[in-house]
C-alpha cells in the first residue's frame, strides 16, 4: 500500500523528524496535534478552549489533504497538562464530534515540549468510500 505523508508546519517536525499525518491505504493517523499557528507561535495562552479550536482546526486541515474530513474520524486523543480543563476542552470537541460521535480518550500529562501547550490532541480516521 501507497504511504502518504502530510506534512507538518510545526518547528519541531525535522527535529523530530514526523509528518502531521500519515495516510496508508484508507487509514489516516493524525500525530499529537499542539495549539500553534503556521509560525509555530502557541495559539490561546492560557486558554484551553482556544488551544482546542486551534488543535482541530489543524486536525481538519491534515486530513482534507489527505482525502478525508473529521466526519472520518474513529479515535481522538486529548491530553492536558490539567484533567480540570476537560468541560471546556469537551465543549469545543463536542461542537465538532456530536453528530460523528468517534471513541475518545481523555488523560492528564505532566507536561508537553512547549509550557505554553494545555493540550495536544491525536485523531485516527478510516476513509470511507466517500471520499475515495
Amino acid at each position: 500500500m501507497r504511504r502518504v505523508l502530510i506534512p507538518s508546519s510545526s518547528p519541531y517536525a525535522p527535529i523530530i523528524g514526523f509528518s502531521r499525518a500519515v495516510r496508508v491505504g484508507n487509514h489516516i493517523s493524525v500525530g499529537g496535534t499542539a495549539p500553534i499557528d503556521e509560525q509555530g507561535l502557541t495559539v490561546g495562552i492560557g486558554n484551553p478552549a482556544q488551544q482546542t479550536e486551534r488543535c482541530i482546526q489543524t486536525i481538519k486541515a491534515a486530513l482534507e489533504s489527505a482525502g478525508s474530513s473529521l466526519s472520518d474520524v474513529v479515535r481522538t486523543r486529548v491530553m492536558l497538562t490539567n484533567i480540570d480543563d476537560w468541560p471546556e476542552v469537551a465543549k469545543v470537541r463536542g461542537k465538532y464530534f456530536k453528530d460523528i460521535q468517534p471513541v475518545d480518550t481523555v488523560v492528564e500529562v505532566s507536561r508537553f515540549i512547549n509550557s505554553e501547550w494545555r493540550i495536544e490532541i491525536e485523531a485516527e480516521a478510516i476513509v470511507s468510500d466517500d471520499h475515495r
